[in-house]
């Protein structure tokens, strides 16, 4: 079975987990990543360590972003060096990146340079801040980035200090994979390579695009994008959060309430017709606060699995908020590949993060596991470039690639 991306070679020049997600998406579909690691890159991700007695040295994320993956290693900052990462330049339909700009024209791998090598190539970058104004040369941290979009204020508790999700990398990953296919799209009809750029700041912003468009439309208000009190929410039964008799929260999220409330109320053991919450007016305005004290009464009378088994029972827009460890006992997420089980040569049978995007014809696969640093330099001189085995070795002792 083939995949959507078989055709495809992608130079990854990534140091961040979010960069090396992005070009992991492609790897997964079919695309011939190549990883290159420089000689003299301090920040490259190390090849995994024996285990100690705990397994704690298993490089688990690096396993993740770089599965699918080849890794090559070579001396830019030689001549003979970069000329070689110039002959790979002109081999491959796209790069990936994550490296500042003043970092990658110090090797030639600039936009620039590479036009010069790969005039229709396909440059995929990760920024901090977007390629123009006044910060497009500040480093991509994803903290800081999230830090400017304003929604850390608004997450906790009032009184409670601002809360960093580090949602935004993961969009900003998901941003640039699809950046990048569709310029190879375009590429296909105009024959025309150009830059993509997706900026953490600008990932983190469409991350909250629901709250963001909406000040953009109304402007500030008393309630928006200030934080709100689970007790002052605007509707008891959306958006609203209840802790039940172990301490798991229930969440709900039921707006429309006359839809709701007959299934709902009698779940809870309140009348439908109780005559202080028979209305939506009564329940979200008139009577609000009082529903949201009899709501959370309730549920702390019964244990969160008691809750999870009535929302089930009756089709409810409601469940219990789980710890990290659900995932991996939940059967959708093994029908669905959200969670594989590998086989590490280092450290035997362990979990990963499996195929978040489901494709009925060409899927997701896992090919390889991660690879050692510069474990395919041979291979990709050799079926890439057409090097001989002498001169791949000739390389090696040289110095301009790792022995």
């Amino acid at each position: 079975m083939t995949r959507a991306l078989d055709d495809l070679i992608v130079l990854d020049l990534t140091r961040h987990f979010f960069g090396g997600l992005s070009s992991m998406f492609l790897a997964d579909f079919g695309a011939r990543v190549i990883r290159l690691e420089l000689m003299q890159d301090s920040t490259a991700v190390p090849p995994p360590a024996p285990p100690d007695e705990a397994g704690a040295s298993w490089n688990h994320e690096a396993d993740l972003i770089h599965r699918n993956k080849e890794s090559i290693t070579l001396d830019a900052h030689s001549e003979r060096g970069r000329a070689l990462l110039h002959e790979l330049v002109g081999k491959v339909d796209a790069i990936v990146t994550d490296w500042q700009r003043d970092e990658l024209s110090a090797i030639g791998l600039d936009y620039a340079s590479v036009c010069a090598v790969r005039p229709d190539v396909v440059f995929g970058r990760i920024s901090g801040f977007g390629p123009a104004g006044p910060d497009a040369d500040l480093p991509p941290i994803d903290e800081l980035a999230a830090a400017r979009t304003g929604m850390m204020p608004i997450l906790p508790q009032p009184g409670q200090p601002p809360v960093y999700t580090g949602a935004g990398a993961i969009h900003s990953a998901v941003m640039l994979a699809f950046g990048v296919v569709t310029a190879l799209l375009h590429r296909a009809e105009s024959r025309e390579g150009q830059e993509v750029d997706v900026s953490l700041f600008g990932a983190n912003m469409y991350g909250a695009a629901l709250d963001l468009q909406a000040f953009l439309a109304i402007g500030s208000g008393q309630r928006l994008l200030n934080p709100i009190s689970r007790l002052d929410v605007s509707n008891p039964m959306s958006g609203s959060l209840y802790p039940s008799a172990d301490g798991r929260w229930v969440t709900l999220t039921m707006p429309d309430t006359d839809r709701w409330w007959p299934v709902f109320s009698s779940a809870l053991g309140i009348a439908s017709d109780d005559s202080r919450f028979d209305t939506h007016d009564k329940r979200t305005a008139i009577n609000r606060l009082e529903l949201i004290h009899e709501l959370e009464a309730r549920f702390q009378r019964l244990p969160s699995n008691h809750w999870r088994r009535v929302f089930t029972e009756n089709q409810m827009s409601a469940d219990i908020i789980e710890q990290f460890d659900y995932p991996t006992s939940d059967p959708l997420v093994r029908a669905n590949r959200y969670i594989i089980d590998l086989d590490h040569p280092s450290f035997g049978r362990v979990k990963s993060l499996g195929f978040p995007i489901f494709m009925s014809d060409s899927p997701a696969r896992l090919e390889r596991l991660a690879p050692c640093i510069g474990q395919h330099t041979g291979q990709v001189l050799g079926d890439l470039l057409g090097y001989r085995e002498e001169a791949i070795v000739e390389l090696a002792t040289a110095g301009v690639i790792a022995a």
